[in-house]
């Protein structure tokens, strides 16, 4: 008889911006176990957003994930809205949790696209300088 395997389930949300990354773990119903940002680690506002920090921000998921015997994540990964894409961070957390051990059931995308926006200014005939 096999024997049953206590490993639990949760969702990683990574916010990811050129500026700052965000690391928050939740579980499958959407409550919030941790969350961890590049203002914890550092305090040089530059270094927010480098990969090397999202390492140690990784290690701090992997600390928080081992007190709820989590193994597996689903990762979604957002950008800042209207940006080019991803920050530098959101895939060295993914690359340290991989070589930690857990299993990363699906990664998506969920970085909001703006559509239409608010109206320009100006008027009918546009804005006269």
């Amino acid at each position: 008889m096999a024997t049953k395997k206590d490993d639990n389930t949760a969702i990683l949300n990574i916010y990811a911006s050129f500026n700052n990354t965000i690391a928050t773990v939740t579980d499958l119903a959407g409550n919030t176990i941790g969350k961890i940002s590049g203002g914890q680690i550092t305090k040089h506002d530059r270094m927010k957003a480098n990969p090397t920090i999202a390492m140690f921000i990784a290690k701090r998921v992997q600390d928080m994930c081992k007190d709820y015997k989590i193994k597996t994540l689903y990762v979604r990964m957002k950008g800042k809205t209207g940006a080019t894409g991803i920050g530098p961070g959101a895939h060295a957390i993914v690359r340290t949790l991989t070589k930690e051990g857990f299993k990363i059931i699906s990664i998506a995308e969920t970085t909001s696209i703006p559509r239409g926006g608010p109206k320009k200014k100006g008027g009918r005939r546009g804005r006269r300088v």
